[in-house]
């Protein structure tokens, strides 16, 4: 009797462990946004940049910040040297979707950021600049799509390529707490 009832305390300590363990573990999530600030090229760290643009810069810190597991792009680099499918600038739902099982990330984050320069602000030097990003929040395990999303952001500067940084760091802070939002809803973290 003594050693069944230690073998029975030893299991409801492991399943306990397991449990907490489970529940400290954090979302992984991928961020693929291309992005365009005025008057530049279009850019993804995935098609052979090496740096991450500045609204996916924005998004991680959001993401990090409430506890969700960003994965880095140097974390992906050899899956991604390993299939040249995924060197395209404009990633499919499905080469996204493989990339997240790949690198064992429950959600996906697919967009486009692009940032613009509006007319002079009046009385001034400054000019105005926008920044609009459309995006998917896909989840890995079934490929579906959980969430649209989009997010907009707007700077006065006298450059206007500095402009359209902080319009795109401004729709970034909006795309964030909405992702944060639709991960939340579906029970994420």
């Amino acid at each position: 009797m003594k050693r069944f009832l230690f073998i029975f305390l030893l299991l409801l300590l492991v399943f306990a462990l397991a449990v907490s363990y489970a529940k400290d573990e954090k979302t992984k999530v991928i961020l693929l946004l291309t992005e365009q600030n005025i008057a530049g090229p279009q850019r993804a760290w995935w098609a052979s940049e090496i740096d991450l643009s500045t609204t996916e810069a924005r998004v991680a810190q959001k993401l990090i910040e409430t506890g969700y597991e960003v994965l880095e792009p140097s974390n992906l680099t050899k899956i991604i040297k390993q299939d040249r499918a995924f060197r395209m600038l404009n990633l499919s739902e499905g080469q996204s979707v493989k990339l997240g099982n790949l690198s064992k990330a429950k959600y996906v984050v697919l967009g486009k950021a692009i940032a613009s320069a509006g007319g002079n602000v009046p009385q001034s030097n400054m000019r105005s600049c926008f920044a609009n990003i459309t995006a998917k929040l896909i989840r890995v395990k079934d490929g579906k799509l959980v969430a649209y999303l989009d997010a907009a952001g707007n700077s006065a500067h006298m450059d206007v390529v500095t402009g359209g940084r902080e319009a795109l760091t401004n729709a970034g802070d909006d795309l964030a707490l909405k992702i944060i939002d639709a991960l939340s809803r579906e029970g994420g973290k």
